[in-house]
């Protein structure tokens, strides 16, 4: 009876509004889907370019990976997971462990990244924390540093990933700090002031500096004498300064790579204003992997870090692969050398191709991308006429590239356009592909 009663009873009504998600979680979603971002990354994904199996896909250069030095990686991984894993003691891969990150896989990235930063920076293992990427590292250090409605003042152009990292779920605010081309992009002490008297005035409590160096999208460096300056003035403000250097090991240049904490240490700042974001996506072609690395020398940072690394810990498995890989001097050494010398052809080889257009790259020593000036291509000199051009190189030109609007720059026209996610041969095919563009402009 009652199997019959329940059949026979419409348990859906005929009309229905489907049960509510947070706001929250409605302004993230709508903010994505119209991003160019999830645009662009969205026909690279339906239609991607292969040289051999879809010639006429869609080319993926808005992406900063690195596959230049990839045949390098597998050769070890090939050579070594068997040891390293699967003849490995199952006690060390299967239980419990430290959740913010092995202990000899901390004091192996020490020593690695002092290789990579030519010893630039001495790291301490037991002030670092082992996040699942670099993203959890920022978004980490956002809760650590900063409450919700407080803001962070950001150089810009800046890596697009900032507005989602420190944004989404701390609730943090970003305030730009514009560098120009006519300064070549090079932040300034005066225009920080500014930015921070404006927030104060508004009312807004600035608790920290965000930069990246090797800078993202930009590709410069930024000097011993200007982060002395930055320590000065976050001291004077009271104010942390956090360091993204995802990049160091990408130099491709002479410009001379130096690391806040280097400068903090070896001149007498207070060094628990200061913390450091590193990673393995980019210096070693790893994104998969998920490594990244929080360096503070702030106990209440790291003590607050280590609690939260439950929510981000990376697994045993991917920590001890890692552990030998690093200690192996020999192939860190060779690996390093070899990368450079193929990002500094793959870089000129680009700007050479780019100029033939008339088109000029900002001159960079780091970092796996052009900074490019599109704007003799576009019909307006606005952000309007910037987001038509990257329409077109999307969808005429079929390749993917990101705006500089996207990254904050005040400035019309520039494009951060990756060079690592292709090969040699291919930069024959998107040069063709840009040279549509110049013809429909002409026509």
């Amino acid at each position: 009876m009652l199997k019959s009663a329940v059949a026979g009873t419409a348990l859906v009504p005929s009309s229905f509004s489907p049960a509510a998600v947070s706001s929250r979680a409605t302004s993230m979603y709508r903010s994505e889907h119209e991003s160019t971002r999830h645009v662009g990354q969205s026909k690279c994904s339906d239609d991607p370019y292969d040289r051999a199996a879809n010639p006429n896909g869609v080319i993926q250069l808005a992406i900063a990976e690195n596959r230049l030095a990839m045949d390098l990686v597998k050769e070890w991984i090939s050579d070594n997971v068997k040891a390293s894993l699967i003849d490995s003691d199952i006690s060390h891969l299967v239980p419990y462990h430290p959740i913010d990150g092995l202990l000899e896989l901390k004091t192996a990235l020490a020593a690695f990244m002092g290789q990579v930063m030519l010893e630039s920076i001495s790291l301490d293992p037991s002030q670092m924390i082992i996040t699942a990427g670099a993203t959890s590292a920022i978004e980490t250090l956002s809760f650590c540093l900063a409450d919700p409605g407080d803001a962070v003042l950001i150089p810009s152009p800046y890596y697009t990933g900032y507005d989602r990292n420190l944004k989404w779920r701390a609730g943090v605010e970003i305030i730009p700090v514009p560098c120009r081309s006519i300064d070549n992009f090079r932040l300034s002490i005066s225009s920080m002031e500014l930015a921070y008297n404006q927030a104060k005035k508004r009312g807004v409590k600035v608790r920290a500096i965000f930069l990246s160096n090797p800078s993202n999208p930009i590709g410069n460096l930024i000097d011993r004498v200007t982060l002395h300056e930055l320590l000065d003035f976050v001291t004077e403000k009271n104010i942390h300064l956090v360091s993204d250097e995802v990049f160091a090991g990408s130099n491709h240049g002479t410009d001379e790579f130096v690391s806040i904490a280097d400068v903090a240490h070896t001149e007498g700042f207070d060094k628990t204003r200061v913390h450091v974001i590193y990673g393995l996506s980019k210096v070693l072609a790893l994104p998969g992997f998920r490594i990244g690395v929080i360096c503070s020398f702030n106990e209440y940072v790291l003590g607050t870090a280590k609690k939260y690394a439950r929510f981000f810990s990376v697994s045993v498995p991917t920590q001890r692969l890692l552990v030998p890989m690093l200690s192996d001097v020999n192939f860190a050494l060779k690996y390093i050398e070899i990368k450079k010398k193929r990002l500094r052809r793959m870089y000129e080889l680009f700007v050479e191709g780019l100029e033939q257009f008339g088109i000029n790259c900002f001159p960079s020593s780091a970092g796996y991308y052009c900074w490019v000036n599109m704007s003799n291509l576009m019909r307006s000199n606005s952000e309007k006429g910037e987001l038509e051009l990257w329409d077109k190189l999307l969808n005429i030109s079929k390749i993917n590239v990101t705006p500089g609007s996207e990254c904050r720059c005040v400035e019309p026209g520039w494009f951060r356009i990756c060079v690592t996610t292709i090969t040699e041969d291919d930069i024959s095919v998107v040069m063709e592909r840009i040279k549509r563009i110049t013809e429909t402009n002409e026509g």
